[in-house]
């Protein structure tokens, strides 16, 4: 049965606890990884972006373009700089592009 807490909560701390009781993080850190990549890297590589996966503080992303790929694959260390950055934690260690 659910906590009940006679206390005013600020909504945030409430959400915080709902998530961890749940384990709900690594879903959440999914999403929150995919949204980085689609907000960091613009339409121009979005749209050939076919998958962004976050696994094992990995991220997969599948590309349709070769070029792009080996493009982008000259500044991973940058990517994963600025993607932890965005997301405020150290959540992807390594970026696979495929």
């Amino acid at each position: 049965m659910a906590k009940r807490y006679n206390e005013e909560q600020k909504i945030s701390d409430v959400l915080k606890a709902f998530i961890q009781e749940n384990k709900l993080e690594k879903g959440i850190n999914k999403v929150d990884a995919r949204e980085a990549w689609v907000k960091l890297m613009g339409n121009g590589v979005n749209n050939y972006t076919q998958n962004v996966e976050l696994r094992n503080q990995v991220l997969y992303v599948s590309l349709s373009s070769s070029v792009l790929r080996e493009e982008l694959s000259m500044g991973k260390s940058k990517i994963v700089k600025m993607l932890n950055e965005e997301l405020g934690q150290e959540l992807i260690k390594k970026i696979v592009l495929k």
